[in-house]
């Protein structure tokens, strides 16, 4: 019971000192040091703005790239022992990814001008 107090009291002090820790540090602080980290720059935007749509193509570009690398090296290392099923289900699934990259490659992603 002892042992249950003193840790009780010990997390006690602990939340105590970093709440005055917190406001001894927020009473300091400038207001260069609240502002995000541009390259000492100030920032153009604000930082939770939304982002516009054309990186939602990106976006499923990268997501069709990195599936198909976590996907490709367990498969490669099964191929041997599955024989053509696993050809086959690698197949289907690389269709499925060139469907994304076609609709990202329609949509303009790959265009960088």
């Amino acid at each position: 019971m002892v042992a249950v107090l003193s840790l009780l009291a010990l997390v006690a002090a602990g939340v105590i000192g970093l709440y005055a820790l917190s406001s001894v540090v927020r009473s300091t602080r400038g207001a260069a040091s609240v502002l995000p980290y541009e390259s000492g720059l100030l920032p153009q935007q604000h930082a939770v703005s939304r982002y516009h749509a054309r990186w939602y193509a990106i976006t499923v570009l990268f997501l069709a790239f990195d599936m198909e690398m976590i996907f490709m090296y367990p498969w490669a290392v099964v191929v041997a022992d599955m024989g053509a099923t696993a050809v086959l289900e690698m197949f289907g699934f690389l269709t499925v990814l060139l469907v994304g990259v076609t609709y990202v490659w329609r949509e303009g992603a790959l265009r960088w001008t």
